[in-house]
Formats: structure tokens, C-alpha cells, sequence
């Protein structure tokens, strides 16, 4: 049985208070006043040379010749003016950027860790419909880690309402002033409302968490009765039924709580897209796990292969998370039509360097370092590219949310850092307190045998 240590119960507590206190100067450090958004602009306009006053305005304005409510500015609160260059208006949008920040920096890293625990699920729901004989040995692992899904569901659960009922603003279509002069957006307000909003929501955590529920429970009865396989065989329903569940759930989930942040744009491999990025995570943070819990002398009979097929997952999905990248990249630019290519052009303009960044950290550098056959059975270079990984697919939410909700305001500081430093504590602690439940070494699983044995 795995003890849960004091020193991961003070590294969890000490992210969590680290992260509270980076939260706290976030939210207290932002300007109040268009006054004093004036005097930080004019700080800025000193060191960097540039004229603000006509450059701040809503992504919709990559255009021209749109307003900025007819384009879903990224934040609803200054869409009642058409004037983007003028002053007060100008400076009041910079304003609701700066307040967004902290609230985009939240849920950025609240849906991050929350991606991890669900692609977890996933990949566990993979090995019983798949009937996999290598993982039995690391089924445990991937319950601890699905664990952070019900608290981690609730904290999202929270935010898309605040979202969703126009309390932070994140969410443009939420706003009714927006909808009442965007025919775009009205279109689509069938759909995007928040009581349908949050309805979808409590169902998509409702299968989830219940699917989760399930596969524990069939685990623990089948170590109840290890001589029999009739737990196993309703693992291997539960995971077939949950597979075909989730495909549709998650693509749904990705349109509601991620791109309807940019309501003008679509994609049709966004749910894909999102897919992979949750589905690598999640194997890295199964293999970081497993090497940390080896070094603390538990699993003892997970050997180099077991790490070498985890290593071959975070290779392999990462191509497959730069394929789609590449398709949605390229056949949007190709094409070059305005209501789709605005959505790079945002980011290739304003946000550069975290765009092209979390390319060469989630492509680029696993590549380098997993590609080769040996490197994969090498720990700590397995926790250097994960840890790289991972980082990388943070971005990739930052690119996704940051854009719409606080664009050229956007920052990685006491704001973002704390929020990811708080949920990594939750998401530590949570995960290691769950590996205490139970023995991490599943005994009555039927291909328990083949995964003890197991050699590539």
C-alpha cells in the first residue's frame, strides 16, 4: 500500500499557498480605472516606443472595416462602442482586458489539470476495451490520477457558470448586448445560452464521473474475487460503452467550455485537436507518476518496457497533436477566409511567442529527445520531455483562451504562475492522497500475469 509522505503533502500545500498568494496580487495589482489604465499605457509607451491608443482594440478589428462588437471583441464589456479608436472607449476595452486576466489565468489552468485526469480516463478506458496485457500494472496509477476528476469537474463547473451567466466576462456570446448586435452571434444563441450551457456541462461531468465511479468499483470486487472474471468482463463493457460516450462528449465539451471563447470561429478538428492535447498529457503525467512512485520504491515489478511503451505514447500522440495542429493551420491559411484566418492571425500577431513556442515544445523537442529507441528507457530524460510536454499543452490552452478573453493585455504573471502553482498542489495532492486507497498492484485482474512479464 502507497503511504502518502509528509514531504508530498508540504510540496502540494506549499504550490497551493504559493499559488493563492500569486492569485491574491493578481486580482488586487489590476488597474481599477481607465485613469489608471492611461497611466500604464503611457509606462508601456515609454519603454517600448509604440502608440497604444491605436493598436489595443478587439481581435475583430484584424478586418478593418468591422466594428469591434461585429467581430466578438474579446471582451463584451466595451462592445456597446463602434469607436475602437476612440479614447475613452479605447482605454475602457484595455480596462476589461486587465480585469479578465486573472479570472482567462483560472480557467486556463483549472481546464488544464482537468484535461489531464479526463484524457487519464480515456487512456484507461483504452486498456479494459482493448483488453491490453502490458498496463494492468499501472491501472492503479490511472485511478489515482482520474481521482481529480470530480473536484476538478466541480472547480470547472464553477467557473462556466461564472462564465456562462456573464459574472467574469469571459465569454462573449454571454453578454446580451453583444447578442442583441451581433446577428453572428444571435445565430448561434440557440445553442450558446447559459442554462443550455451548464445543462450540457452537468451532463458531459455526470457520464463522466460515472464512468469513473464504475470502472473503481469493478477494480476493487475484482480483487475481492480474484479466481473469477466477471468484474473484468463489465470493466471491458463499462470502458466500451464509456469510449463511444466519450468521442461525442468530449468534442461537445471542447466547442462549449474552449472555442466558443472566439464564437465567429469553427473548426471542424477542434474536438480532435483538443482530444490530443488532454490524451498526451495525461499519458505523460501516467509516466512521471510511475517513475516518481518507482523512485519511492513501489511497483517494483514495473520494469524499462512499461516506461518504454509510456515513452512511445507521449512520442507517438504528440505526431499525432502536430498533425492536426498542421491540418487546422494549414488548410485555414491556404484557404485565407476572413472569418477563419482571424483566428491565427490573432495569435500569430499578439502572441507570437507562446504560439510558435508550444510548437517547438510539443513537437520539435519530443521529437528530438523520444525519437531515439533507448532514450525511452531512460528515466530522467523521460521526465525532462515530459515536464517540457506538458508545459507545451499548457500553452496550447493559453493560446486558445488568452486571445479572446484579455488579447494584447496578455501576460504571463503573478496571475497565471499562481494559478498554475495552486492547482498543481490541488491536482498533487489529490492524485497521491488516491493512490492510498487501495493496493497499487490490481489482483485480480486476469492479465496480470502477462503485464508482470512483460519485455519489448
Amino acid at each position: 500500500m502507497f503511504k502518502l509522505s509528509k514531504n508530498i503533502k508540504l510540496i502540494s500545500l506549499a504550490f497551493m499557498v504559493l499559488g493563492l498568494i500569486g492569485l491574491v496580487i493578481g486580482f488586487t495589482s489590476n488597474p481599477s480605472t481607465i485613469e489608471e489604465v492611461k497611466a500604464l499605457e503611457a509606462t508601456h509607451h515609454g519603454k517600448h516606443g509604440q502608440n497604444h491608443s491605436t493598436e489595443a482594440s478587439s481581435h475583430g478589428n484584424e478586418h478593418g472595416a468591422h466594428s469591434e462588437v461585429s467581430h466578438g471583441a474579446e471582451n463584451h464589456a466595451t462592445t456597446t462602442s463602434h469607436d475602437t479608436h476612440g479614447s475613452d472607449a479605447h482605454y475602457e476595452h484595455i480596462l476589461h482586458q486587465y480585469h479578465n486576466k486573472p479570472w482567462a489565468a483560472i480557467y486556463v489552468a483549472a481546464f488544464f489539470f482537468f484535461m489531464i485526469a479526463l484524457g487519464v480516463l480515456a487512456f484507461y478506458a483504452v486498456q479494459y476495451a482493448a483488453q491490453a496485457g502490458w498496463s494492468p500494472l499501472l491501472l492503479r496509477v490511472m485511478e489515482g490520477i482520474t481521482a481529480y476528476l470530480l473536484p476538478g469537474g466541480i472547480i470547472m463547473l464553477v467557473l462556466l457558470g461564472l462564465s456562462a451567466f456573464n459574472i467574469n466576462h469571459l465569454f462573449v456570446w454571454a453578454d446580451p448586448e453583444v447578442v442583441k448586435h451581433d446577428e453572428l452571434i444571435a445565430g448561434k444563441s440557440g445553442w450558446l445560452n447559459g442554462f443550455s450551457f451548464m445543462i450540457r456541462a452537468v451532463i458531459f461531468l455526470a457520464l463522466w464521473n460515472g464512468y469513473r465511479y464504475l470502472a473503481v468499483k469493478f477494480s476493487r470486487k475484482q480483487d475481492e474475487e480474484p479466481t473469477g472474471n466477471i468484474w473484468y468482463k463489465k470493466s471491458f463493457k463499462a470502458a466500451a460503452v464509456f469510449l463511444v460516450i466519450f468521442i461525442y462528449t468530449e468534442s461537445m465539451m471542447s466547442w462549449d467550455w474552449i472555442m466558443s471563447f472566439d464564437p465567429h470561429w469553427f473548426s471542424t478538428l477542434f474536438g480532435w485537436y483538443v482530444f490530443a492535447s488532454m490524451f498526451v498529457s495525461g499519458i505523460t503525467v501516467i509516466a512521471l507518476i510511475t517513475i516518481v512512485l518507482k523512485s519511492q520504491g513501489y511497483l517494483e515489478k514495473v520494469n524499462n518496457s512499461h516506461i518504454h511503451d509510456l515513452a512511445k505514447f507521449m512520442f507517438g500522440i504528440s505526431i499525432f497533436w502536430t498533425y492536426l495542429w498542421f491540418s487546422q493551420f494549414m488548410l485555414i491559411w491556404y484557404s485565407n477566409i476572413p472569418e477563419e484566418v482571424t483566428y491565427f492571425v490573432t495569435r500569430i500577431n499578439d502572441f507570437k511567442l507562446p504560439f510558435f513556442g508550444m510548437v517547438v515544445m510539443n513537437f520539435i523537442f519530443p521529437v528530438l529527445v523520444l525519437i531515439n529507441t533507448d532514450f525511452k528507457r531512460i528515466n530522467w530524460l523521460i521526465v525532462i520531455a515530459g515536464t517540457v510536454i506538458l508545459l507545451g499543452h499548457y500553452l496550447d490552452i493559453f493560446n486558445m483562451v488568452m486571445p479572446a478573453t484579455v488579447g494584447k493585455s496578455w501576460v504571463i504573471g503573478f496571475a497565471e504562475i499562481g494559478a498554475l502553482f495552486f492547482f498543481l498542489g490541488l491536482f498533487i495532492f489529490i492524485v497521491f492522497n488516491a493512490l492510498t486507497k487501495a493496493s497499487l498492484e490490481p489482483k485480480g485482474n486476469p492479465l496480470l500475469g502477462e503485464s508482470k512479464h512483460f519485455h519489448y
